[in-house]
């Protein structure tokens, strides 16, 4: 849907004002999407990101750690540990190198719960792939990321 038509706004200051609201309109979009999907396993899509980002590691990692690498920088991190933590997705215990710092790993039940979303992965890109062709994508993201670059 036009960004014009989906908040009901034709007038824009510019080009570039039109283009950060429908960068964050777009952002919205996606999110609420994505807790959608995730939605029948409980969990957040910080929570999804950081079950995501452990297992990927194939080791341990710090809170901080988890954090450099989480798309959300804003989140708190420990606190979403904990919470998977309480879930059963994931182990705690104390670094053994260094008794200040928390090792944190993805569990069996971690890892059994990221297969069922991989194996549904497909509907989340169908949100995008019914619209957008790979090469469209592609020049998508060189936009974004080219819109980030300082």
């Amino acid at each position: 849907m036009n960004i014009d038509k989906a908040i009901n706004q034709t007038k824009f200051r510019s080009e570039y004002q039109k283009l950060m609201i429908n960068v964050i309109f777009s952002s919205n979009w996606i999110t609420e999407n994505q807790k959608k999907f995730l939605e029948p396993e409980d969990i957040t899509p910080q929570q999804y990101n950081i079950l995501r980002i452990l297992r990927g590691s194939h080791k341990p990692l710090s809170t901080l750690q988890i954090r450099e690498r989480m798309l959300d920088k804003m989140s708190d991190t420990s606190r979403i540990v904990d919470r998977l933590l309480l879930k059963g997705f994931v182990d705690k215990k104390t670094c053994a190198t260094d008794k200040r710092l928390v090792d944190i790993t993805i569990n069996d039940r971690g890892l059994e719960m990221l297969l069922r979303l991989d194996n549904r992965n497909l509907e989340l890109d169908r949100m995008v792939t019914n619209t957008l062709s790979e090469d469209e994508a592609r020049t998508l993201n060189n936009l974004l990321d080219k819109m980030r670059n300082e």
